[in-house]
């Protein structure tokens, strides 16, 4: 493949050219197993498409990133931040506005970890159809307000304590979270020991969710403002916040303690 700009050679699809300094790859989409990976690359859509453009023509070709084989002296946490961090290698290579993810979860929680670039989930079975549905949609404004500047309102109190500022933390990290408002604490819900757990709920006509956490007999409901101006964009945002909420352990059958 060539430079789109200058026409360099770049050993690998989709690479950031050195020699013009132009990006060649819009975003990777990352088909996680459990020993390898799979690296689509996806270039920039047309400035005018054409009715007969077809969005497959923005494939740009696929790399396989395979784990090194265990040697039996590697901790299993070290074996999967190393597969995790070749990936991460393989996606820096190509500079992308956006990453998208899908398939096993503790290799690409441990890439998303390591990039820091916008990073989403997309379904397992067809993620990089999933990607290219997706062309065409509004762009959310991204917020790059560190997570604990993004704590609001009058309610300082969280349940679970420093579990639940964790969840909290993790739902702000995300790019398209303004602002997290804590809310009161309901105690007369229905007992359970299955540690802390939190749920995004469906979003509002303003595209706004709400984040409940649970532990214990105690609820605490959150409000979340997000960069969506709609119900639609608001799903989005939700169904990411709670794959972001499950990856991190949060969700009814990961809850933490």
């Amino acid at each position: 493949m060539n430079c789109r700009r200058c026409g360099s050679s770049l050993r690998k699809p989709g690479d950031y050219c050195l020699s013009c300094d132009t990006a060649n790859c819009e975003s990777v989409v990352v088909d996680f197993e459990t020993d390898r990976a799979t690296l689509t690359m996806l270039g920039f859509e047309p400035e005018h498409p054409g009715d007969d453009f077809d969005p497959h023509d923005l494939v740009l070709g696929e790399t396989t990133v395979t784990a090194v084989p265990d040697d039996g002296e590697r901790t299993a946490t070290v074996y999967l931040r190393n597969f995790a961090g070749r990936v991460a290698d393989e996606v820096r290579r190509k500079r992308p506005e956006t990453v998208y993810a899908a398939g096993e979860r503790a290799p690409l929680r441990e890439a998303r970890a390591q990039l820091h670039y916008e990073f989403y989930r997309v379904p397992d079975d067809d993620p990089v159809g999933a990607v290219l549905e997706r062309r065409g949609d509004p762009a959310l404004e991204v917020v790059e307000t560190p997570p604990e500047a993004k704590l609001g309102g009058s309610h300082s109190t969280l349940i679970g304590e420093r579990t639940g500022m964790k969840a909290i933390l993790t739902a702000a990290g995300h790019p398209h979270v303004k602002k997290i408002i804590p809310g009161p604490i309901d105690a007369g819900g229905q007992g359970s020991q299955s540690g802390l757990r939190a749920k995004v709920t469906r979003a509002d006509h303003h595209g706004n969710v709400r984040l409940l956490l649970r532990d214990g007999s105690s609820v605490q409901e959150n409000r979340v403002v997000t960069t969506a101006g709609d119900r639609e964009m608001g799903e989005r945002v939700r169904d990411d916040l709670n794959e972001v909420l499950t990856d991190a352990g949060f969700d009814e059958e990961g809850s933490r303690r």
